[in-house]
């Protein structure tokens, strides 16, 4: 799925590489269509979520992309792959506004889950960097990560 996004983002203006990769992504689903992702009866509602980002991994404009899992016991109940609508200039940067979308993420699966009468606590979101981690543990907005955004600003009323 990743992979046809990535090239649908080429519609406007597609080369003859871009069709050699979408041949290439459609024989690769076409010889793992026996693969299936299955969930076991019985599971557990511990629910983690992970975060995780590639600093300036697109080509074209140097934008990060987020992605964001969440599990429920050993299943995996979400995901998502997105690139990040600002860039970042480090990687504590664009795995920090990873980190906020999978709380997102995680606020919203905890509101959904409400409504089946299933209360969680605590969800834990994983992030594997440390800076990241220590501007989300800190309530204080320093100058130098003022500027972290990864939406575009609202207007002015």
């Amino acid at each position: 799925m990743f992979s046809v996004c990535l090239c649908a983002r080429f519609q406007e203006d597609p080369k003859t590489s871009h069709l050699e990769a979408v041949k290439r992504i459609f024989r690769y689903i076409k010889g793992t269509t026996h693969l299936r992702l299955w969930y076991p009866k019985g599971s557990g509602i511990e629910t983690i979520v992970y975060a995780d980002s590639d600093h300036a991994g697109d080509y074209v404009d140097r934008k990060s992309t987020s992605g964001v899992c969440t599990f429920m016991g050993c299943c995996l109940t979400s995901w998502f792959s997105k690139k990040q609508t600002a860039l970042a200039i480090s990687t504590t940067e664009a795995e920090y506004v990873s980190a906020r979308k999978a709380c997102q993420q995680a606020l919203w699966m905890k509101q959904a889950l409400i409504d089946y009468g299933v209360r969680l606590d605590d969800i834990p979101i994983m992030c594997d960097n440390k800076g990241a981690i220590d501007l989300s543990k800190n309530p204080v907005q320093h100058s130098r990560t003022k500027h972290i955004s990864d939406s575009p600003s609202l207007p002015s009323r």
